[in-house]
């Protein structure tokens, strides 16, 4: 039986039958770093604490008042630490809840960014699915709130949607604990390389645009090789985004 702590619990690791251990705080000596994005009321916490068996163990992040949650766990002899970043309706950088989790996102690196949605209200949730995915090819899709979708009458295509984002898609109700096994070993498959994402990107772009960008991408591979997606980078400093101005200037990334 899977039981949840009624607390922070600093040390907790318990098991399931899904071979699940909730590691709660302990996030040393992980073998991948999971990033957990969405919106605001996405059930976003519950999937968080759904894996770590936290209750939102939170402090902020270095230099903000932007509240920020980690925990972990393991899952085939493998430990995971879960980022819970803040819920944001962008990654345009106009507030530091946006401006943290884009960041986290691109130089970050995570191995697996899991981008919980309400699947009741799906159209308004993927503009800032479109945007990570414009930043990372190694992504999951949790269509979290199924049971409210479902009492809705609210009918998705599960496989059309992944075929179209080109990233796998999990519904869930992670307050039920439902598609939380398939979850986890989706985060595994992806996080292995077991499973290859290829996410839909932006096309169709101008050609002096697209040129433009070409040649900045290549100077800032040049300047930065460890720098994860140049070619994004390109199109935000064509943008004139200050945020991405002053971390190249710096050198300070995250």
């Amino acid at each position: 039986m899977d039981v949840l702590p009624h607390s922070n619990c600093e040390n907790c690791q318990h098991f399931n039958a899904d071979g699940l251990k909730k590691l709660g705080v302990d996030t040393t000596d992980f073998d991948f770093v999971v990033a957990l994005a969405g919106n605001p009321n996405t059930g976003k916490s519950t999937v968080f604490n759904a894996l770590t068996g936290l209750r939102q163990h939170t402090g902020n992040w270095p230099g903000k008042t932007v509240t920020r949650a980690e925990g972990a766990f393991q899952y085939n002899e493998k430990k995971y630490k879960l980022v819970d970043l803040p819920g944001t309706y962008s990654l345009l950088s106009t507030s530091d809840d946006e401006e943290v989790a884009r960041n986290f996102i691109l130089f970050g690196k995570p191995d697996v960014t899991v981008i919980v949605v309400d699947a009741n209200r799906l159209e308004r949730n993927l503009n800032l699915v479109l945007q990570i995915l414009e930043i990372t090819d190694k992504a999951v899709l949790c269509l979290n709130l199924m049971d409210e979708a479902k009492r809705n009458n609210i009918e998705i295509n599960i496989r059309s949607l992944a075929k179209d984002l080109g990233i796998p898609v999990v519904p869930a109700s992670a307050r039920y604990k439902e598609g939380i096994p398939e979850l986890i070993q989706t985060i595994s498959d992806v996080a292995s390389g077991k499973i290859i994402c290829k996410p839909h990107r932006i096309k169709n772009i101008p050609k002096d645009i697209e040129e433009a960008v070409k040649i900045l991408s290549l100077k800032i591979k040049k300047e930065f090789p460890n720098i994860p997606n140049s070619r994004w980078i390109a199109f935000r400093l064509l943008e004139g985004d200050n945020q991405i101005i002053e971390a190249l200037e710096s050198g300070v990334f995250v």
